[in-house]
Protein backbone atom coordinates (compact mmCIF):
# COMPACT_ATOMS: atom_id res chain seq x y z
CA UNK A 1 0.00 0.00 0.00
CA UNK A 2 1.12 3.46 -1.08
CA UNK A 3 1.86 5.36 2.34
CA UNK A 4 0.49 8.36 1.12
CA UNK A 5 -2.98 6.97 0.77
CA UNK A 6 -5.23 6.79 3.85
CA UNK A 7 -5.74 3.02 4.71
CA UNK A 8 -9.79 2.37 4.92
CA UNK A 9 -11.68 0.40 7.43
CA UNK A 10 -13.59 -2.20 6.12
CA UNK A 11 -17.40 -2.25 6.50
CA UNK A 12 -17.73 -5.55 9.03
CA UNK A 13 -19.54 -7.95 6.74
CA UNK A 14 -22.54 -10.26 7.79
CA UNK A 15 -22.39 -13.60 6.13
CA UNK A 16 -24.36 -17.37 6.31
CA UNK A 17 -22.16 -20.00 6.26
CA UNK A 18 -22.73 -23.63 7.06
CA UNK A 19 -23.34 -24.72 10.65
CA UNK A 20 -19.55 -25.43 12.24
CA UNK A 21 -19.83 -29.24 13.73
CA UNK A 22 -18.65 -27.83 16.96
CA UNK A 23 -20.97 -25.30 17.27
CA UNK A 24 -24.02 -27.55 16.69
CA UNK A 25 -22.46 -29.45 19.67
CA UNK A 26 -23.38 -26.55 22.20
CA UNK A 27 -26.65 -27.28 21.45
CA UNK A 28 -28.51 -28.93 24.26
CA UNK A 29 -31.77 -29.80 22.36
CA UNK A 30 -32.70 -33.32 21.60
CA UNK A 31 -32.73 -33.22 17.91
CA UNK A 32 -31.65 -30.33 15.62
CA UNK A 33 -34.28 -30.34 13.07
CA UNK A 34 -33.53 -26.67 11.65
CA UNK A 35 -30.04 -25.05 12.20
CA UNK A 36 -28.41 -21.89 10.46
CA UNK A 37 -25.19 -20.27 11.06
CA UNK A 38 -24.08 -16.71 10.44
CA UNK A 39 -20.17 -14.65 11.11
CA UNK A 40 -19.74 -11.36 11.48
CA UNK A 41 -16.10 -10.72 10.22
CA UNK A 42 -14.22 -7.51 10.46
CA UNK A 43 -16.01 -6.23 13.52
CA UNK A 44 -14.84 -4.96 16.80
CA UNK A 45 -13.73 -7.99 19.35
CA UNK A 46 -16.53 -8.09 21.72
CA UNK A 47 -18.04 -10.82 24.20
CA UNK A 48 -20.73 -13.13 23.14
CA UNK A 49 -22.62 -11.63 26.17
CA UNK A 50 -21.48 -7.87 24.44
CA UNK A 51 -22.74 -9.38 21.48
CA UNK A 52 -25.90 -10.49 22.50
CA UNK A 53 -26.74 -6.85 24.11
CA UNK A 54 -25.83 -5.40 20.48
CA UNK A 55 -27.79 -7.12 18.85
CA UNK A 56 -30.99 -8.05 20.91
CA UNK A 57 -31.01 -5.37 23.97
CA UNK A 58 -29.83 -2.72 22.35
CA UNK A 59 -31.87 -2.44 19.10
CA UNK A 60 -34.43 0.34 18.67
CA UNK A 61 -37.66 -0.24 20.99
CA UNK A 62 -39.73 -0.20 17.42
CA UNK A 63 -37.19 -3.41 16.52
CA UNK A 64 -37.27 -5.46 20.14
CA UNK A 65 -41.30 -5.04 19.89
CA UNK A 66 -41.15 -6.71 16.42
CA UNK A 67 -39.42 -9.53 16.95
CA UNK A 68 -41.16 -10.14 20.57
CA UNK A 69 -44.72 -9.80 18.91
CA UNK A 70 -43.08 -12.15 15.98
CA UNK A 71 -41.97 -14.63 18.57
CA UNK A 72 -45.22 -14.31 20.36
CA UNK A 73 -47.04 -15.10 17.54
CA UNK A 74 -44.79 -18.29 16.98
CA UNK A 75 -46.11 -19.34 20.18
CA UNK A 76 -43.05 -18.75 22.31
CA UNK A 77 -43.15 -19.37 25.78
CA UNK A 78 -41.32 -16.18 26.89
CA UNK A 79 -40.54 -15.40 30.76
CA UNK A 80 -40.37 -12.14 31.94
CA UNK A 81 -37.76 -9.69 30.15
CA UNK A 82 -36.41 -7.94 33.33
CA UNK A 83 -35.66 -11.11 35.16
CA UNK A 84 -31.57 -12.00 35.29
CA UNK A 85 -31.47 -14.70 33.35
CA UNK A 86 -33.79 -13.62 30.31
CA UNK A 87 -33.22 -11.77 27.24
CA UNK A 88 -36.57 -10.30 25.49
CA UNK A 89 -37.87 -13.42 27.31
CA UNK A 90 -36.02 -16.09 26.23
CA UNK A 91 -34.21 -18.22 29.25
CA UNK A 92 -30.25 -17.80 29.31
CA UNK A 93 -29.21 -21.54 29.13
CA UNK A 94 -25.62 -20.94 29.03
CA UNK A 95 -23.26 -17.67 29.89
CA UNK A 96 -19.18 -17.50 30.04
CA UNK A 97 -16.66 -15.93 28.25
CA UNK A 98 -17.06 -18.41 24.72
CA UNK A 99 -20.58 -18.78 23.98
CA UNK A 100 -24.27 -17.53 25.35
CA UNK A 101 -27.11 -20.11 24.69
CA UNK A 102 -30.37 -18.91 24.91
CA UNK A 103 -33.16 -21.34 24.51
CA UNK A 104 -37.86 -21.02 24.42
CA UNK A 105 -39.99 -23.45 23.72
CA UNK A 106 -43.32 -22.52 22.09
CA UNK A 107 -47.26 -23.68 22.00
CA UNK A 108 -46.87 -24.92 18.65
CA UNK A 109 -44.41 -27.55 19.30
CA UNK A 110 -41.30 -25.86 18.69
CA UNK A 111 -37.88 -25.85 20.99
CA UNK A 112 -35.80 -23.13 20.10
CA UNK A 113 -32.21 -22.14 20.81
CA UNK A 114 -30.01 -19.02 19.73
CA UNK A 115 -26.37 -19.36 20.20
CA UNK A 116 -23.67 -16.25 20.01
CA UNK A 117 -20.28 -17.89 19.85
CA UNK A 118 -16.93 -15.58 20.33
CA UNK A 119 -14.80 -16.32 16.78
CA UNK A 120 -10.93 -14.93 16.33
CA UNK A 121 -12.35 -12.34 13.99
CA UNK A 122 -15.92 -11.47 14.98
CA UNK A 123 -19.18 -13.64 16.30
CA UNK A 124 -20.89 -16.91 14.97
CA UNK A 125 -24.74 -16.60 15.82
CA UNK A 126 -26.82 -19.64 15.27
CA UNK A 127 -29.95 -20.91 15.39
CA UNK A 128 -31.33 -24.47 16.41
CA UNK A 129 -34.56 -25.76 16.26
CA UNK A 130 -36.32 -28.86 16.97
CA UNK A 131 -39.90 -29.59 15.63
CA UNK A 132 -42.01 -32.18 17.47
CA UNK A 133 -44.76 -32.08 15.34
CA UNK A 134 -46.34 -31.66 11.46
CA UNK A 135 -47.56 -28.23 11.92
CA UNK A 136 -44.69 -26.96 13.36
CA UNK A 137 -42.35 -28.08 10.18
CA UNK A 138 -44.99 -26.91 8.30
CA UNK A 139 -44.87 -23.21 10.48
CA UNK A 140 -41.37 -22.92 10.30
CA UNK A 141 -40.86 -24.07 6.35
CA UNK A 142 -42.82 -20.93 5.79
CA UNK A 143 -41.12 -18.40 7.92
CA UNK A 144 -37.61 -19.59 7.15
CA UNK A 145 -36.60 -16.88 4.61
CA UNK A 146 -37.79 -14.20 7.23
CA UNK A 147 -36.01 -15.37 9.99
CA UNK A 148 -32.61 -15.51 7.74
CA UNK A 149 -33.18 -12.08 6.65
CA UNK A 150 -34.00 -10.56 10.17
CA UNK A 151 -31.43 -12.38 11.65
CA UNK A 152 -28.68 -10.95 8.80
CA UNK A 153 -30.37 -7.26 9.63
CA UNK A 154 -30.12 -7.42 13.00
CA UNK A 155 -26.45 -8.50 13.28
CA UNK A 156 -25.38 -5.91 10.21
CA UNK A 157 -27.32 -3.25 12.45
CA UNK A 158 -25.43 -4.25 15.98
CA UNK A 159 -21.69 -4.47 14.01
CA UNK A 160 -22.61 -0.89 12.10
CA UNK A 161 -23.62 0.53 15.86
CA UNK A 162 -20.05 -0.36 16.53
CA UNK A 163 -18.37 1.68 14.34
CA UNK A 164 -20.55 4.77 15.08
CA UNK A 165 -19.08 4.49 18.75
Amino acid sequence: MNETQPSRVLAPTVSEIPLPPDARALSTLSRIDYADAFTVVGAATRTPQQWLSATVQEAPRRVRRRLVLGWTALGLKLGPPWSANRVLGWKVEHSDPAFVLLAADSWLGFRGQLLFRREPDGLLFATFVEQTNPAARAVWAVITPHHRHVVRSLLAHAASRERTR
